[in-house]
């Protein structure tokens, strides 16, 4: 498995996919039934190779990533041979970037002493959405971009 297998919440929103994907294999409902009880083993690696396909469906249409910590907002844009980076601390122990409040104060105080910024970029080391892939692994959501723009406009007006 190249990926991870999605939880049980994932594959019952994407049910109807899944037993699409189970007739492409010629598997119908009573055969997938057998499978489960039968040969358990089998029954997880089509878990396993439908899991890693959307995954890899996932990841490969992933462009923004943004993670979120009491002291530091991760913003990543994911290009085709590397991702870009901005990465926000605040100098301020008690700012929580995971309130409204801490969020107001990061736009008031940006480009104070508050605030460290730093921008960068990194090649994959290796295929693109395996690198994604970590970078979701600890802790980073799918994201729209709108923040990574906004940031990068300010910091590139500046």
């Amino acid at each position: 498995m190249k990926y991870t297998r999605l939880t049980k919440e994932q594959f019952e929103a994407l049910h109807q996919e899944f037993a699409n994907f189970l007739a492409t294999q010629s598997i119908d409902k009573k055969e997938w039934d057998d499978l489960k009880t039968n040969k358990p083993e089998i029954a997880e690696q089509e878990m396993d190779v439908f899991s890693d396909l959307i995954w890899e469906g996932v990841l490969s249409q992933a462009n923004y990533l943004e993670h979120f910590s009491k002291n530091h907002i991760f913003l990543f844009h994911c290009l085709d041979k590397e991702v870009q980076s901005i990465v926000l601390k605040t100098l301020e122990p008690e700012v929580d970037f995971m309130t409204t409040k801490g969020l107001e104060w990061m736009v008031k105080n940006m480009f104070t002493d508050a605030i460290d910024i730093h921008v960068g970029r990194k090649e994959y080391q290796g295929e693109r959405n395996a690198a994604i892939f970590d970078i979701i692994q600890q802790g980073a959501i799918l994201s729209d971009g709108q923040l990574y723009k906004q940031i990068d406009n300010i910091i590139n007006a500046t």
